[in-house]
């Protein structure tokens, strides 16, 4: 049995970090796991993606169209990733928009979130979740990622266990900011139970 995870968004956001978790715990499970990240740009903004497998995977990229979870921390970044996605895939959106100069300065059209929700609703089990605010309210905003793993960790059939993921989290993490990281994982499990 495989299980792959897909996680994309911008640079910045942590996306590699959520990786390292992801990958440690597994190893802590004394599951087999493959990784592979891909930076669009080398600076914050570009398009980031990183591949997770657990399981007896051979090759650390996931082909298109097996991705069990999906998590996108920037919506567009999930469109871009749909020929990825598997027919059982749920996907994980945060709702905050990162829109790039090239949209800002009218080159280019941000879609609105109804639509990028809408379509990816085609294709996968869609769970929005408004990570940003959810990590302010644990107390910093640049925990949105964080946010994002408490929510991920919810998902049905998840091989790697809360308590090994919170366990590899904690030890990622400065002390000082512990607590601010545990409020932050758990709202975004509580995020998406409702």
């Amino acid at each position: 049995m495989i299980k792959n995870i897909l996680i994309a968004g911008v640079g910045g956001q942590g996306i590699l970090f959520i990786s390292n978790i992801l990958g440690n715990a597994a190893i802590v499970q004394n599951l087999s796991v493959r990784a592979s990240e891909t930076h669009g740009m080398a600076q914050r903004g570009g398009s980031v993606v990183s591949h997770i497998r657990i399981g007896s995977a051979r090759a650390p990229l996931i082909p298109h169209g097996e991705v069990d979870y999906l998590v996108a921390l920037e919506p567009v970044e999930a469109l871009r990733y749909l020929s990825y996605i598997s027919k059982k895939c749920r996907a994980l959106v945060s709702t905050f928009r990162i829109v790039p100069s090239a949209a800002q300065s009218g080159i280019g059209i941000y879609p609105p979130l109804e639509d990028i929700l809408e379509n990816l609703m085609r294709y996968a089990e869609v769970f929005p979740v408004d990570a940003y605010s959810l990590a302010k309210r644990a107390g910093n905003p640049l925990t949105g990622n964080t946010v994002m793993l408490g929510a991920l960790s919810t998902m049905e059939d998840f091989p790697l266990r809360q308590d090994v993921l919170k366990e590899i989290l904690l030890s990622q993490v400065s002390p000082e900011t512990a607590d601010i990281n545990l409020r932050a994982f758990e709202l975004g499990r509580i995020a998406v139970k409702k």
